[in-house]
């Protein structure tokens, strides 16, 4: 550069206004009736069954906070049986509502075409009723003498069951086998719809790629659909177990004292009993157990991406 040349002009940077306080308390303000929403009906809730859980007395004379742990002891070696049939019943749903939903979530993403709609509708259409309703209706398919129990006794399939100890007296009704059916059809909405979720968001080409490298359809299920579908597995199972544990309803009304659940023993110490700490300490043990069960199986499923 000579001596009689202009050096450059310099360009004028860009200047990166900063969001001005107002801005920055935006997110804030949006999250705000959420939390308000979390603190109101979970938080202080949890927070008063905690302190009820402590407490010792009566209904009459009153119930005071003096700490007694113990109840928590007492509550599970009274009811482990009860909690041991919860998971039982609960595990035994969930993978009844895998196997099948599975496939048919599977047909709808891949082979329903224009019925897609239909079908899914069709899927979330016994939520259009009463969840009792439903439960109901399961008391007159099971009766004994119906058209499901001959046919099943014909097939012997109830002689399996007996033998398994999920049937007594070739009957359906009042058995662990009709809870696990009760449950089964309640939550079943709950896996299909994470898995046509999930199944629905795999690219098709990927089906192609597998073809074109000669896998032959099981082998692109295993390597290909079964993996990227896991988050939908996930989530259903997680859809379907939790609720399922917790669940008395279908209990209550498909079995006997025989099957009760815990969700059943917590509802009797509140509203029969009016035992409230022991109720209270359920929950909690109840909360705690489906938890660790939770984070285990997330742990070991391999994946965080829940849809």
């Amino acid at each position: 550069m000579s001596a009689t040349e202009a050096p450059p002009a310099r360009t004028a940077e860009p200047r990166i206004r900063k969001p001005s306080a107002r801005r920055r308390l935006v997110p804030y303000w949006l999250l705000l009736p959420g939390i308000l929403w979390l603190l109101v009906f979970f938080a202080l809730p949890m927070v008063y069954q905690a302190s009820t859980s402590v407490q010792t007395g009566s209904l009459e004379k009153g119930f005071q906070v003096t700490w007694h742990f113990s109840t928590y002891w007492d509550a599970l070696t009274d009811y482990y049986p009860q909690f041991i049939r919860s998971l039982l019943y609960a595990g035994t749903a969930t993978l009844l509502c895998l196997l099948l939903g599975y496939p048919l979530a599977y047909l709808i993403a891949f082979k329903a075409g224009r019925w897609r709609n239909l079908v899914l509708v069709l899927v979330i259409a016994p939520f259009f009723t009463s969840f009792l309703i439903r439960t109901l209706a399961w008391k007159t398919i099971l009766a004994d003498g119906g058209a499901v129990v001959d046919v099943l006794g014909t097939l012997h399939v109830l002689d399996v069951t007996s033998w398994l100890g999920w049937t007594e007296d070739n009957r359906v009704l009042a058995t662990p086998m009709a809870v696990v059916c009760g449950l089964t059809y309640n939550f079943l909405p709950f896996m299909i719809l994470p898995l046509y979720t999930s199944l629905d968001r795999i690219d098709g080409r990927l089906h192609e790629a597998a073809g074109d490298l000669y896998a032959t359809p099981a082998t692109t299920f295993r390597t290909v659909t079964l993996p990227l579908s896991m988050p939908g597995v996930v989530s259903g199972t997680l859809l379907t177990f939790i609720p399922a544990s917790g669940d008395y309803v279908n209990a209550e009304l498909l079995g006997s004292t025989d099957t009760k659940m815990v969700g059943s023993v917590i509802q009797s110490q509140f509203l029969r009993v009016l035992d409230y700490p022991t109720a209270a300490a359920l929950s909690f043990i109840l909360m705690a157990v489906v938890l660790l069960v939770v984070t285990v199986y997330i742990r070991r499923s391999g994946t965080e991406d829940l849809v």
